[in-house]
C-alpha cells in the first residue's frame, strides 16, 4: 500500500490533531462539568452539556485525522525500509 501525503504532511497533521485532542478536550471537560469560566456569564451558553457535546464531536474529528496521517507515517516508513 503506498502513502497518499508527503512525509512532512503525515508529522505536521499527527502533531496538530494530538494537540487539537488534548486541548478540545479540556475545553469539552469544562463545558460537561459547566465550570464556572465557560458559563459563568450572561454571553456564555446557557447549555454547558449541549457545547461539551459539539467539542467532543470534533474530538473525534481529530482523532479520525489522528488515525490516518499516524497510519500514513508507518506506511511511509515501511515504504522507506523496503526501498533499502
Amino acid at each position: 500500500m503506498k502513502a497518499v501525503v508527503s512525509t512532512g504532511k503525515a508529522y505536521f497533521c499527527t502533531i496538530l490533531s494530538s494537540f487539537a485532542i488534548v486541548i478540545l478536550s479540556f475545553i469539552g471537560y469544562l463545558f460537561q462539568v459547566e465550570h464556572e469560566t465557560m458559563v459563568g456569564s450572561t454571553e456564555d451558553p446557557a447549555d454547558g452539556k449541549a457545547v461539551a457535546k459539539t467539542v467532543f464531536g470534533a474530538v473525534f474529528v481529530y482523532l479520525a485525522f489522528f488515525v490516518f496521517c499516524g497510519l500514513q507515517i508507518v506506511l511511509i516508513q515501511r515504504e522507506n525500509r523496503i526501498q533499502l
